[in-house]
């Protein structure tokens, strides 16, 4: 019987496209403009010594959704009790409003025109000095758990990291998965801590909760799932919190000699401003976020007023260390913990995902002083002071510092990258994998123009994709929203793409098939959209037909196992039995625990007569499976006919 196995759909939905990776030059420029911070004081704070450093970051964590921070809802019980032997910073802000810029902002001190992450999936530049190569240098031991598949290692993070846990669990089909629970993580960090001894180290932990889709608590049953997203997101940042309890529980015995840093990477828009989720706009619903810091020398209860940005973590831990302080955008924040005040600055922040997903004007950010500056097509300047919820657009009674601001902006960022630059293309993998979370959407790379939409005037639009990509949308509510997608642009490769697979989860393939075909039509540059039609043709008895599509997706994604894997069913199910084989073996050649592809091939060696080579499939199966995988038992079974 034929089952073909389709593209890698973990619990959020698929939006692929290529990312443009912005021009070197273009990074070079801006790194030589970029205003620098003078030198820190390298005068220590009084206390005992910090053998150890913990950072901790929670994705998605906007500050006001924590109870110390005023969130009456909250139940972030361990958050709440770090501000009361710690510090809080009222007004922290993110770098970008992106997972990947924006640690690299908090590891490196640089804004992500330094480290060159302007989006997820750009990698950090090779030799950019993080915190972890300082340390690790000086002997200390060094590790990074991560909970989601943008920190990947790929991605450059790793950097002086002796230990980076960043792998992901594997789905049924043994493939891996985008993301995991926190839980994990923490086991995973705990169990290194355990094996130090004595020795000092630097950790980084990050929590992927409490990032979309949301998750309701258990207890609350079925129910859970038809409760206001913002509802269920308070309880995805109450698990976070029971991680961070869990985590701070095991350093108990070191909390003497440990410094704590915990912070949010982004925040998470709920309709503000007509965004939905994160990542186009700069907003201060998903810039700001919680930053508290507490170990040795930090006075309890201690509350931070000043404006401070991810990027002063870095120089703030390199102070207190005594560490030689490299040359870096941040400043540190001793002082203020000190209850001292820092001279007068600029915090810049920027979001290169409207250009880089959608082919729209990129959006940079500049607060100094009350002002807040948003440079746009159509630009932006608030009295944060007196507008906090940046309603009031000043920008035309206030044109001369706009003007003044606009100017600044570019000595940070550099010009926007030109219209019609070509970009690197993703590989298979990382772009499908990160359309599985959401953040890659948009337009074909290389159709962006030099007069590009502000994306304000395609906040509906975007509103709309945010919706399908957060995987919020299910069922007939997710196909609506996908037709009106399409009926707005039918050009749309991706909303085709994502519209046919939710027509074949409700089994309707003739209505499926024809989204897919507009989704290949409109170059949509994966080989997701030839899968889905290959499927729809092979459950309509077209098997044949199936191969032929499906023979066009390897050629659009050379050495995509899923398209391998395929083929060597359809060639099983047309009686193509060698060629079946060498199919799926080609598949298992590129990821060896692609478990549904070697079962196919453990049958596939039993109907050829090669039983032996069959029964060593099958044990292979079992040996790698899990224990627990509900697979297990067909396995056995297979297993046992074999002998």
């Amino acid at each position: 019987m034929l089952c073909m196995m389709r593209a890698p759909r973990p619990r959020t939905v698929w939006w692929s496209l290529a990312t443009v990776v912005l021009a070197a030059g273009l990074v070079a420029l801006a790194m030589w403009l970029r205003p620098r911070s003078a030198p820190a004081n390298t005068a220590a704070l009084p206390g005992p010594a910090v053998e150890n450093v913990v950072v901790v970051t929670i994705d998605t964590l906007r500050a006001d959704r924590v109870g110390a921070y005023g969130w009456r809802a909250a139940k972030t019980p361990v958050m709440d009790g770090l501000t009361n032997r710690g510090a809080k910073f009222d007004q922290a802000f993110a770098t970008a409003p992106i997972t990947l810029p924006s640690h690299a902002s908090l590891l490196t001190g640089l804004y992500p025109p330094g480290h060159g992450a302007r989006h997820n999936s750009v990698r950090v530049r090779d030799g950019v000095v993080t915190f972890a190569s300082m340390l690790g240098a000086r002997g200390w031991a060094t590790g990074a758990f991560v909970g989601a598949f943008p920190l990947d290692r790929r991605f450059g993070l790793d950097q002086g990291f002796d230990r980076y846990g960043d792998r992901m669990p594997r789905g049924d089909d043994g493939r891996p998965l985008n993301e995991r629970p926190g839980r994990e993580v923490v086991d995973e960090a705990v169990e290194w801590v355990r094996g130090l001894g004595e020795r000092r180290f630097f950790l980084w932990v990050h929590l992927f909760e409490p990032h979309a889709p949301y998750v309701p608590d258990e207890q609350r049953g079925p129910r859970g799932w038809t409760l206001p997203a913002d509802v269920r997101y308070d309880d995805e940042v109450a698990r976070a919190d029971e991680q961070l309890g869990r985590l701070l529980g095991e350093l108990k015995n070191r909390a003497a000699s440990t410094l704590i840093i915990l912070a949010g990477d982004h925040g998470e828009a709920f309709g503000e401003h007509g965004e939905i989720g994160h990542s186009i706009f700069l907003y201060d619903t998903t810039l700001r976020v919680p930053l508290i810091i507490a170990g040795p020398g930090v006075r309890a209860g201690m509350i931070v007023s000043d404006e401070v940005s991810l990027v002063d973590i870095f120089p703030t831990l390199v102070e207190w260390l005594g560490l030689p302080r490299p040359d870096v955008d941040g400043v540190s924040l001793v002082p203020l913990l000190r209850a001292e005040t820092l001279p007068p600055r600029d915090l810049y922040a920027e979001s290169f995902a409207p250009l880089l997903d959608f082919g729209w004007a990129s959006l940079r950010s500049l607060r100094s002083g009350t002002l807040k500056y948003i440079a746009a097509p159509k630009p932006e300047m608030y009295d944060i002071e007196r507008d906090p919820a940046e309603e009031q657009n000043l920008v035309d009674r206030r044109a001369e510092d706009a003007r003044a601001f606009d100017l600044r902006v570019v000595r940070y960022s550099g010009p926007e990258l030109p219209g019609g630059t070509p970009g690197a293309r993703l590989d298979a993998e990382t772009r499908s994998r990160l359309n599985a979370l959401g953040y890659v959407s948009g337009n074909p790379a290389g159709e962006a123009s030099a007069e590009r939409p502000d994306p304000k005037d395609r906040r509906e639009l975007a509103a709309r994709i945010a919706l399908v990509t957060s995987g919020e949308l299910r069922g007939a509510a997710l196909r609506e929203a996908l037709e009106a997608i399409v009926a707005d642009d039918p050009r749309n490769g991706q909303a085709q793409m994502r519209l046919g697979y939710a027509w074949v989860d409700e089994e309707e393939y003739r209505q499926a098939e024809r989204h897919f075909r507009a989704a290949i039509a409109s170059g949509t540059p994966s080989a997701d959209a030839y899968l889905g039609l290959g499927l729809c043709l092979a459950s309509t008895g077209r098997a044949t037909h199936a191969m032929e599509v499906l023979t066009q997706a390897r050629q659009v994604e050379p050495g995509n196992p899923v398209v391998e894997a395929n083929l060597g069913s359809l060639a099983l199910e047309v009686g193509r039995l060698d060629e079946g084989i060498a199919s799926l073996t080609a598949a298992l050649r590129i990821d060896a625990d692609f478990h549904q592809a070697r079962f196919n091939l453990a049958r596939a060696l039993a109907r050829a007569g090669r039983r032996e080579q069959a029964r060593a499939q099958a044990r292979e199966l079992l040996a790698r499976l899990p224990a627990r995988a509900p697979q297990r038992a067909e396995v056995e079974r297979l297993a046992r006919a074999l002998r």
